[in-house]
């Protein structure tokens, strides 16, 4: 018996090897095996199938996936004060990748964990920075590495109460491992911090250019 096929692995889950199976949206495409390689708190599988080249000829392809499941991001702003909410943590991905300390600027962002995408931005807002926030406001779905990593993560915005919490508090799940810094910038610094590679998060990136672009603070100069 196999955990996390036969028999709940520790998260409760069973018949991950079924995962894309049934298929049918693709005709170009089909799914002949899946292969679960680790299901500790994420899920690793090698999906072996057919493919069909725009030649009309078939190859037999694989392909590793990693599924975390979605996600969703949050960009806090106060227009009033041209200010936006960020988070300063860990991450060992980075840190192991070149980053030189690992500590990231980033959106509010966390998994869904069975919520609703508006439902789990609002759970991290409050977790991770301690904020009331106003109405949310959907942006765009996106995936953000194809190419392995099966999450799509929802992206929104949403006003802050400038009043709750004090930016440079600690925050975050402590037992999860959560060790967060609440960072409040100025608009204008957190898009210069971009182009310096002070802020090099792709939601981050992603959400500051759309509100310098099609967002609350669109028109506002570049800065230098």
């Amino acid at each position: 018996m196999t955990a996390g096929i036969d028999v709940p692995d520790r998260r409760g889950r069973t018949g991950l090897g079924q995962h894309g199976r049934d298929l049918t949206g693709n005709p170009r495409v089909r799914i002949l095996d899946v292969q679960v390689l680790s299901c500790d708190w994420s899920v690793l599988r090698k999906t072996t199938f057919d493919y069909r080249h725009g030649d009309g000829h078939w190859s037999r392809e694989q392909r590793e996936t990693y599924d975390r499941g979605d996600g969703a991001t949050l960009l806090l702003h106060d227009v009033a004060r041209g200010t936006v909410l960020l988070t300063r943590q860990f991450r060992l991905p980075a840190y192991v990748n070149g980053h030189p300390d690992g500590m990231l600027i980033e959106a509010a962002a966390g998994l869904l964990d069975g919520d609703s995408a508006e439902e789990a931005v609002r759970r991290e807002a409050a977790e991770e920075t301690g904020r009331r926030i106003g109405e949310v406001e959907h942006v765009f779905d996106v995936y953000m590495s194809p190419g392995s990593v099966t999450e799509r993560l929802h992206f929104f915005t949403a006003p802050y109460e400038s009043t709750t919490a004090q930016p440079g508090d600690k925050r975050g799940v402590a037992d999860e491992g959560e060790d967060i810094e609440v960072l409040e910038l100025p608009f204008s610094t957190a898009l210069a911090m971009i182009r310096r590679g002070e802020i090099a998060d792709a939601k981050t990136i992603m959400l500051l250019q759309w509100a310098a672009l099609d967002g609350p603070f669109k028109g506002i100069s570049r800065p230098a």
